[in-house]
């Protein structure tokens, strides 16, 4: 633990599987790569994939369908500085920096047969759990012989959810939720309750949900909300 005002260091802890990631520190990891500076910025992306439902009935415009959520990223730069500037251990060059640095992050594990699981610990806080994705160097500064002193690695981890996590975080077949479904032709309400609820007899409850006042035959395009199993069980 660090001295009180000492500062602390950002460390990318490296794992073989993603259940030790999710648990273990600095001491389970199976190596680490510490920070020369903390970075002054990360960048946290979101995304959200939505698929074309067609024109909605009484739009002149396609509506967009929720499909799911793609796991968070997060991206910085690492910098590597042998000019003694920073740390006052002038060293040759920052090859042995980088190797040490590209085999962590990015080195084949035979025996896991993938890349490393990877945990970024800032201080107390773990700050994000994830694969790396993507990494590229810029070398900024050279001795006279062209030997590089100084770089900087731009790297992007994506979130590494297990995918039984992530679908359980979503759950977009949940009873639980609100869904929005479109209508195909040959659908009944009782057979869309049916594969919603795993129930048809939710079909009244859906019909008063959406004024529909004549459920027995749908309009295909037309876009039916199915409530939370909660709501329709308090239609009477």
């Amino acid at each position: 633990m660090a001295e009180k005002g000492e500062l602390e260091k950002m460390l990318i802890l490296a794992f073989s599987d993603s259940q030790k990631a999710e648990s273990g520190g600095k001491k389970e990891a199976d190596d680490f790569v510490e920070a020369l500076i903390n970075p002054e910025t990360y960048t946290l992306n979101y995304k959200l994939k939505f698929s074309d439902s067609g024109q909605g009935q009484g739009s002149s415009g396609k509506q967009l369908k929720y499909e799911y959520t793609e796991p968070e990223e997060i991206s910085f730069e690492f910098l590597f500085d042998n000019t003694g500037i920073i740390d006052g251990k002038p060293r040759d060059s920052i090859a042995d920096d980088l190797k040490k640095f590209r085999q962590v992050l990015l080195e084949y594990k035979g025996d896991a047969h993938e890349p490393r699981h990877f945990k970024l610990v800032w201080g107390k806080n773990s700050i994000f759990k994830g694969r790396v994705t993507d990494a590229s160097f810029t070398y900024k500064l050279f001795k006279p012989d062209g030997t590089p002193i100084r770089a900087s690695a731009k790297v992007t981890f994506k979130s590494s959810i297990e995918e039984q996590k992530r679908a359980a975080k979503e759950d977009k077949k949940s009873s639980d939720l609100t869904h929005i479904r479109n209508v195909k032709a040959g659908d009944t309400l009782p057979l869309m309750c049916y594969m919603i609820y795993g129930d048809p007899k939710y079909y009244f409850a859906v019909a008063v949900a959406n004024n529909l006042s004549n459920f027995r035959s749908l309009l295909p395009g037309t876009d039916i909300v199915f409530p939370p199993l909660e709501k329709v069980n308090n239609v009477k």
